[in-house]
């Protein structure tokens, strides 16, 4: 299944409760909205930017459990807690590598036809925004 989605949208964390339920392989791939959420960009930046130490899913979880605090004092915070290098992960989140990354998987969403938060692809079939969110007849 590939899930697009953004970190401070409430669609996609009660998605994301649901997939975990499931037990379902995901590709999650960034599409941050910045006009309606204006820190889920920075927030994409930091999941990548612990990718690159191996701690991808880790932020990801870390970033869904806690919407409200996306701000660069929590994103450190969290990135010690993971145990991450704080000034290797605070460089490579502000890295043109990393917002070529964000920005590929933005853009890819876009030519898949992805306009809102979440979006899933499953077996070919699109569901988006609540839909996406509340619908769990997905094959496992």
């Amino acid at each position: 299944m590939i899930v697009y989605g953004d970190y401070e949208c409430p669609f996609c964390a009660a998605a994301e409760v649901r997939l975990r339920e499931r037990e379902v392989q995901i590709v999650f791939r960034h599409f941050p909205i910045r006009s309606s959420h204006p820190r889920a960009h920075a927030a994409a930046h930091a999941a990548e930017a612990a990718a690159d130490q191996g701690a991808f899913w880790a932020m990801h979880d870390a970033l869904f459990g806690d919407q409200g605090r996306l701000e660069d004092p929590h994103l450190w915070a969290r990135a010690e807690r993971l145990g991450l290098d704080v000034a290797r992960f605070d460089a490579d989140r502000r890295s043109d590598a990393i917002a070529q990354r964000v920005r590929g998987q933005f853009h890819g969403g876009v030519r898949a036809g992805v306009v809102t938060t979440p979006t899933l692809f499953v077996g070919g079939e699109r569901y988006s925004g609540r839909t996406a969110a509340t619908m769990w007849t997905y094959p496992t």
